[in-house]
């Protein structure tokens, strides 16, 4: 009895995130550049969710879905960046054990469901350019609406699935988090008892859906060249589609070299450090740069935004 009762009076109730450098002379420059990263992220895929809700020629399946992604990145860094650019101004860096179990949900909530829409967007390119008879009738907009919320309900159980796993783990020892960010794996770092429950979940299920999703949305990819080199013989027609393809493709590789850099290369104390450095690739980095990709390489994109300046421009002389 007594034994228990010192156990129950040293377990952590709140978490302390070490962050990216110990280095007090860093922290003011960190901040000012995570900063920017944040408003360029926020404002760029806000105005791409602005464009394609307010643009009736961008009332398609392709642009359905690059509004959902802009919705999942903005959603996705600020479940990081904000607590993160708060640690770098402040000495008092804890995170509360529930804030702590909010903050791995949601980041494996927008993680997964991001995952599974780029598996979802390829799929809709491959109906479009390979089965553009087709098209029309297979990607209805109520076809569209229920793949877009099976995805983001399949990210929250399987969210939900981590954060209830990790929640009944006793943590009685250090509470110091050797990330920016609460995360599974950082976690397991510091629980006492058997972890192997939750790190088999954290491989096989996360892994599942992560590698099948990237899986997927190869395969997809595979047939849309395999079509375009053997069955289109317009090459203007084929510049079209592969230009229409390449901002996406750069956005899959983006996300997911990270991601499964993390699996092929399981985390032990000694590679902490390179797995916070690919977090910030696939959760700071990727989503500020989604935007600048589609706006950059997708005429209708750019077209769009141009209307829109201008109309602004029109309005502000009147």
């Amino acid at each position: 009895m007594d034994l228990e009762m010192r156990l129950n009076q040293t377990l952590v109730t709140e978490f302390l995130l070490l962050g990216m450098t110990d280095i007090q002379e860093l922290q003011p420059f960190l901040f000012g550049v995570f900063l920017t990263i944040y408003f360029l992220n926020v404002s760029g895929n806000g105005a791409i969710l602005m464009i394609v809700i307010s643009d009736p020629r961008l009332h398609s399946p392709m642009y359905f879905f690059l509004g959902n992604l802009s919705c999942l990145d903005i959603f996705y860094s600020t479940v990081t960046l904000p607590k993160m650019l708060k640690n770098f101004l402040s000495t008092h860096k804890t995170i509360s054990f529930s804030g702590c179990i909010s903050q791995l949900h949601f980041f494996h909530f927008l993680g997964s469901t991001e995952a599974m829409l780029l598996a979802v967007m390829a799929f809709d390119r491959f109906m479009a350019i390979c089965k553009p008879l087709h098209y029309t009738a297979v990607m209805r907009p109520q076809f569209c609406t229920q793949m877009a919320t099976t995805i983001w309900i399949i990210g929250f159980f399987h969210a939900l699935l981590h954060s209830i796993m990790t929640s009944r783990l006793n943590f009685c020892g250090s509470n110091h988090i050797h990330h920016f960010f609460c995360d599974v794996k950082p976690l397991l770092e510091l629980a006492c008892g058997n972890t192997e429950l939750n790190q088999w979940l954290l491989n096989t299920v996360t892994g599942t859906i992560a590698i099948s999703s990237f899986f997927l949305t190869l395969l997809s990819y595979f047939y849309i060249i395999t079509y375009l080199f053997f069955k289109t013989h317009s090459c203007s027609m084929l510049h079209k589609a592969l230009s229409t393809c390449a901002s996406h493709f750069m956005v899959v590789m983006l996300f997911y070299a990270p991601v499964l850099f993390i699996y092929i290369f399981p985390a032990s104390g000694s590679s902490m450090d390179k797995d916070w450095i690919i977090a910030i690739m696939y959760s700071v980095v990727t989503p500020v740069l989604n935007p600048l990709i589609y706006t950059l390489r997708n005429k209708e994109v750019k077209g769009a935004l141009g209307r829109v300046i201008r109309t602004r421009f029109q309005l502000e002389e009147i």
